[in-house]
């Protein structure tokens, strides 16, 4: 092991162990290659919930970085600055001394930079003959570069947690929606049946916090579906009743007209005469066995289109394309999910954030498609664009193109996984 990557602090400092592993696992960054700082910053902006470190800590890495003369952070070049406390106050918009060496340290302990004091605790660099720096002493940022991986992945599951958590709390909130005004259509007809219904969404209304989360919704939203689904179907069973008694009252009419007009046929002109004055003067009497209360039959039919009218409920958790058939039909997006699997559709997201990620996709189009599409449909089409990669020249555009052709209703993800399942059958043929 080369001594040289192992280095202790100045002072009263204590080395810990965790100090070590960082500087252990940054030696990797020498045979790494390079990477942008600034999109390198911003993976680690968004990755930074789970890095233990704030915004503030944050802008001290920001003012770090700066510092370095390139754009793209490269081992070769040396990795070292050393501004010193003056410098990163300015740079931080006079951020107080204390505060700073505070996010300092804050940075080291999260492993994000490492410190390489020299013998006396300053920050300078000896250069050599032709000016070029030969050893430094300052804040090593070796750990940016060779964890750049882990914070890209990182950052894409949360990115994917996000959307995921966005669109479980949407269908939350619609299946919530939909048993309210179900269970008020029910009412009328099943005021029992309704008022528990109500209760027990009322009960699993209570039991979600002010923001719930993906574990949260994941075990009450099936509860809710099942309570749609029945709702539903009570609902259906009801007009299919109303249905049958209308149309029993118009059999009944069409009998009864079709005996009169018969008679009316066979019998004398004076007979017909008293026939016909008879029929006037029913029309002013209710029939026998009918009360005065009850609607006639032509207005509970009148009703019948106004009932239809509902739009059907869709049960939140069906989804257009079934997730087994996207892996058979794109198996390469599993080698981006994490630990390499993709068991179900919050991994298949968090990949899809990775795969936008390397096909060089902008977050203003990713962020269209899933606006426009849904998070689910994107992620399929970026699957089956990863297939496809090398015959792609610009997978941004790409799906441009794709989410204006579903605005104007003309484009279907199951046609591309269709083209995908057939073209891996005539491989194999």
């Amino acid at each position: 092991m080369d001594c040289g990557i192992v280095t202790t602090p100045f002072g009263r400092r204590a080395m810990s162990l965790g100090m070590l592993a960082h500087q252990l696992s940054s030696a990797s960054a020498v045979d790494e290659g390079k990477v942008d700082k600034w999109k390198l910053f911003r993976t680690v902006c968004a990755a930074k919930s789970n890095l233990g470190v704030s915004d503030r800590s944050l802008a001290v890495l920001n003012a770090l970085l700066s510092f370095y003369p390139k754009t793209e952070l490269e081992a070769a070049d040396g990795l070292v600055v050393f501004p010193s406390n003056a410098q990163l106050s300015l740079r931080t918009h006079g951020m107080a001394e204390t505060t700073l060496r505070r996010h300092l340290a804050t940075l080291v302990e999260a492993g994000l930079i490492l410190r390489r004091d020299s013998p006396n605790g300053k920050r300078y660099a000896r250069r050599d003959r032709k000016g070029a720096i030969g050893q430094a002493f300052g804040f090593d940022l070796a750990p940016l570069l060779s964890r750049a991986a882990e914070f890209e992945a990182e950052a894409a599951r949360l990115e994917a947690d996000r959307r995921y958590l966005q669109m479980m709390r949407e269908r939350m909130s619609l299946c919530r929606r939909d048993v309210a005004k179900l269970v008020d259509l029910l009412r009328p007809s099943d005021i029992a049946y309704a008022e528990e219904a109500e209760a027990h969404c009322q009960a699993v209304s209570m039991s979600l916090s002010r923001k719930p989360s993906i574990a949260e919704i994941e075990r009450l939203l099936p509860v809710l579906a099942l309570l749609q689904d029945e709702l539903t179907n009570r609902l259906e069973n009801l007009l299919k009743t109303q249905n049958t008694a209308a149309n029993e009252r118009q059999n009944e009419r069409h009998i009864q007209n079709s005996e009169s007009d018969y008679l009316s046929e066979s019998e004398p002109a004076d007979e017909r005469l008293g026939v016909e004055f008879s029929r006037k003067a029913s029309t002013d009497v209710l029939p026998v066995g009918q009360d005065a209360s009850d609607p006639p039959a032509n207005i509970e039919t009148s009703l019948l289109p106004e009932r239809r009218s509902h739009p059907p409920v869709t049960p939140p958790l069906i989804r257009a394309t079934p997730l087994p058939l996207v892996l058979k039909a794109c198996p390469q997006i599993r080698d981006y999910g994490p630990s390499g699997r993709i068991d179900n559709w919050r991994d298949l997201l968090t990949a899809a954030t990775v795969v936008k990620n390397m096909l060089g996709i902008s977050p203003d189009a990713y962020n269209e498609a899933c606006a426009t599409l849904g998070p689910e449909t994107t992620a399929t089409v970026l699957a089956c664009l990863l297939e496809r990669a090398e015959h792609i020249h610009s997978a941004g555009a790409y799906l441009r193109d794709l989410t204006r052709r579903a605005k104007s209703q003309s484009f279907a993800v199951s046609a591309m996984l269709s083209a995908r399942l057939r073209a891996q059958a005539s491989v194999v043929g």
